[in-house]
């Protein structure tokens, strides 16, 4: 995937297996990036990402739609209950002002979990 390739840059070799990071890559209408933002650094087991900062900037940079990327530093690639809120969070806000939320990755050295890809948004 065009979005996995593009973001997984954002999350450095030393920190993937032991932080987790929240990046968003904000787009334009024709789906190109136009800005990424890291949202957040936490620690080994979480990390908090504001909704109200990923759509403040989503509005200071006019972007139309945004890709949500975070990893999990256990490896897994499946999606916690908190990730699925957050997500579905993200996403009722960003439609409230015409905005989408194209995809949600989960990043691991070995790959990622599309969100889009399974059905999730």
């Amino acid at each position: 995937m065009d979005a996995y390739r593009e973001l997984v840059h954002w999350f450095p070799e030393d920190i993937i297996g032991l932080q987790e990071l929240f990046v968003v890559a904000y787009l334009n209408r024709s789906n190109k990036i136009i800005g990424v933002y890291q949202v957040s650094r936490g620690g080994i087991t979480g990390t908090v990402a504001d909704p109200r900062l990923i759509l403040a900037t989503a509005l200071k940079v006019a972007a139309t739609g945004m890709i949500l990327a975070h990893n999990h530093p256990s490896g897994s690639l499946y999606p916690s209950v908190s990730d699925r809120e957050l997500t579905s969070k993200i996403c009722q806000a960003a439609e409230f002002l015409d905005m989408t939320v194209n995809d949600h990755l989960i990043v691991s050295r070995d790959g990622y979990y599309s969100f889009a890809d399974e059905g999730l948004l």
